[in-house]
């Protein structure tokens, strides 16, 4: 395809890479560098910290969790949508990446408007009602099926394209100890009480990792805290650099999930070091981790500690072998310059 300007707009929580916590901060850097790559002319809407090979803008100095705002401050990010949109004539296209801000500015620019949905949002969310008032003019990114199913309204147009990782920052790793892993938010979502359930009924040991929110110090410090032992343990919040250890290191990681989960990077990440992923049946779940071959797809905390029995019968270059095929970076830009290269026809 002809290369494109293309405008990245990402929240400004963290930087483009994070250090440590951010999801969809080091998708949109795997997206961004990977388009630069291929020729793009790309342009980065984040915090001033972030480090990327496209032409950096920056409205604040670092991410705006660091400087002490709560989530639910959303006057910079509506500052860094506005401001990106103000240079529309500059963009063939402009991706936006934090739910729905960009489309208050959609109608007001010729450049054609893409959005993808990291995060979803539940049947009750008083927000699925702007989304029904734009829903004739959306181009919308979902990053799994079953988010889409769940989304229920029906866009302009709407695409599929799963998250890629760059597979060379994470080792595969044939030979692990003999423990299990747990990593994510620690809060009742992700289930991090479910996961040392699961590791004390099937007499295993676990590390926890995670980054602790404000909001959920409490959960920690009730629910998690008192189950520490010498074969539970909280090893705190990890970088980049730390994460293709800590998962091939494991037999395996418990991902026991209470929500609808619309993507997990845990489990394709996972999976990239060898180490097989057992997954409560949420979400897209049975999308990313093949049953019975990657991985186990389970129901409860039962079903998970009798996995835990058969977690040698997983071939770890199996979990490999599906990231680089489903889950890769170079996948994942393909998939969005077809989307760029759609919505620029209609």
């Amino acid at each position: 395809m002809k290369k494109l300007r293309i405008a990245q707009v990402a929240p400004l929580w963290f930087p483009v890479p994070p250090l440590k916590y951010g999801g969809t901060e080091r998708i949109i850097s795997f997206l961004t560098e990977g388009l630069v790559l291929k020729g793009h002319d790309v342009t980065l809407f984040a915090s001033e910290d972030s480090k990327t090979k496209a032409k950096l803008v920056s409205l604040v100095h670092e991410g705006i969790i660091e400087q002490g705002l709560k989530w639910d401050d959303y006057w910079f990010n509506l500052f860094n949508h506005s401001f990106a949109f103000e240079k529309a004539d500059q963009f063939d296209v402009i991706h936006c990446h934090w739910h729905i801000i960009g489309a208050f500015f959609e109608k007001f620019v010729k450049s054609p408007v893409l959005f993808t949905m990291h995060n979803i949002l539940k049947p009750d969310d008083k927000r699925l009602e702007i989304f029904k008032y734009y829903k004739d003019n959306l181009n919308l990114v979902f990053i799994s099926e079953s988010e889409k199913r769940n989304f229920g309204i029906e866009t302009k147009n709407s695409f599929v394209i799963y998250n890629g990782i760059d597979t060379s920052l994470f080792k595969l790793n044939l030979n692990p100890k003999d423990h299990f892993v747990y990593i994510a938010r620690i809060c009742k979502a992700k289930g991090t009480r479910e996961a040392i359930e699961i590791a004390k009924k099937a007499k295993v040991k676990l590390l926890l990792a995670g980054q602790i929110q404000p909001q959920h110090q409490e959960y920690f410090d009730k629910e998690i805290k008192p189950e520490l032992n010498s074969d539970i343990k909280y090893v705190g919040e990890l970088s980049q650099t730390e994460l293709s250890s800590f998962y091939g290191q494991a037999k395996g990681c418990l991902y026991p999930i209470n929500w609808e989960e619309p993507f997990g990077l845990i489990m394709v990440e996972s999976m990239a070091c060898g180490t097989p992923v057992i997954v409560f049946n949420r979400g897209s779940a049975s999308e990313v981790v093949e049953n019975g071959k990657t991985g186990f797809v389970v129901n409860n905390i039962d079903e998970a500690v009798e996995a835990i029995k058969n977690i040698d019968d997983i071939k770890r270059e199996d979990c490999r072998k599906r990231v680089e095929e489903k889950f890769s970076v170079k996948r994942m830009i393909e998939d969005y310059e077809k989307a760029y290269e759609k919505i620029l026809k209609r």
